[in-house]
């Protein structure tokens, strides 16, 4: 799981970087708006905490950018414990907030809180239509009970369309969610998963709920869950 965390101050930025890393996170640093634009373009992280006071584009504006390109979850960091400014964080997209000083274990809380909230940590049971995903036991139900096992890889991909509910996924965050930075790129790494599973599915009598979205990427629906129009 990969984080984009933005700071100006290189203390605070080298320890809350270092806390999550102990955690098992995989860690982006930048200290201003436009490395941290570029940063989350190339790497595609699942998770962004940002803080607000940065010099020349402000946490604000980060947030919005970022809001405007993908629905990854973002945590502001705020030295002000004002209402406008929770206010505003949450009318630009944010998730959740966090005032400083705070402890490294109150942070991870928080990450992981809002990475359950979103369906990108493994916790119990994803629900699509009528169809179970259980990531821990690598297991995928259907309303009648059929069950089919999945590799860890084919379990962290639909992991990642469940929990967008019928939305496209692109290429580039599939490929960095299931690979992480051994993928490098590499989409053909994704299409031959897609076409792997897609067999697996029909083999065992499961519908066909991965779509391909042309230019796009992937998302996943079912008969009855119409979710986004795309092509088989």
């Amino acid at each position: 799981m990969k984080i984009l965390l933005v700071d100006d101050d290189p203390d605070l930025l080298a320890v809350t970087a270092f806390a999550l890393q102990q955690a098992g996170f995989q860690v982006v640093k930048a200290t201003e708006g436009a490395f941290a634009l570029q940063a989350f373009e190339e790497e595609q992280p699942d998770l962004a905490v940002l803080d607000i006071n940065l010099p020349r584009m402000n946490g604000f504006e980060l947030a919005k950018r970022l809001r405007e390109k993908s629905s990854v979850p973002i945590l502001m960091l705020t030295a002000r414990s004002e209402e406008e400014d929770v206010v505003q964080s949450l009318a630009l997209g944010a998730d959740d907030y966090l005032t400083k000083p705070f402890s490294p274990r109150i942070l991870l809380a928080r990450i992981r809180a809002l990475l359950r909230r979103s369906g990108l940590e493994a916790q119990g049971e994803a629900r699509l239509g009528g169809l179970t995903l259980d990531a821990d036991e690598l297991a995928l139900r259907d309303a009648s009970g059929r069950l089919l096992r999945l590799t860890p890889l084919e379990a962290k991909f639909l992991q990642l369309l469940f929990a967008h509910d019928g939305r496209t996924v692109s290429t580039e965050r599939i490929l960095s969610h299931v690979w992480g930075q051994r993928a490098g790129g590499n989409r053909q790494l994704l299409k031959q998963l897609v076409h792997r599973l897609r067999q697996k599915l029909e083999a065992h009598g499961f519908d066909a709920i991965v779509r391909t979205v042309p230019n796009a990427g992937y998302s996943a629906s079912v008969p009855d869950d119409p979710g986004t129009s795309a092509t088989k």
